[in-house]
């Protein structure tokens, strides 16, 4: 049996940071209302900045070298708003973006609890959630 599921695609290591529960919260410049299970899907650019790829341990370097596909989920369970640069740096355990990367006026943070790593499924991506199907029900 399969179902229409909804991924978003974030940057390597990111995505493997996610996956893997080394980051909980997903920094993005909109909001949203979605909750529920979301795919984590690697997207096919990494990020090119040594502060992302020093965050990664020695044990997911292969896992956070993987792009163009579908790398594990978890429950998006809030959309956390942040407008100040304290409240940013109160979360960045969570989120692990450098403090100096807080834009103002606003930045949200998306909320993942039960977070799981999936085998990785090559899987086109897109830049905001996107439907992804043909994945069998049941993580």
């Amino acid at each position: 049996m399969t179902a229409v599921r909804y991924a978003l695609s974030l940057k390597q290591p990111w995505a493997t940071l996610l996956a893997h529960g080394h980051k909980t919260i997903e920094i993005r410049r909109w909001p949203t209302g979605r909750r529920g299970p979301v795919l984590i899907h690697a997207a096919r650019v990494p990020d090119d900045r040594p502060k992302a790829w020093v965050q990664v341990p020695a044990a997911l370097q292969d896992a956070a070298r993987q792009v163009g596909g579908i790398v594990g989920c978890g429950e998006l369970v809030e959309c956390r708003a942040y407008r100040c640069a304290g409240d940013f740096e109160a979360d960045c355990p969570r989120h692990l973006n450098d403090p100096s990367w807080f834009e103002a006026p606003v930045l949200y943070g998306f909320v993942f609890t039960e977070l799981q790593v999936l085998p990785f499924r090559p899987y086109p991506g897109w830049v905001r959630f996107f439907r992804v199907e043909e994945i069998p029900v049941g993580r």
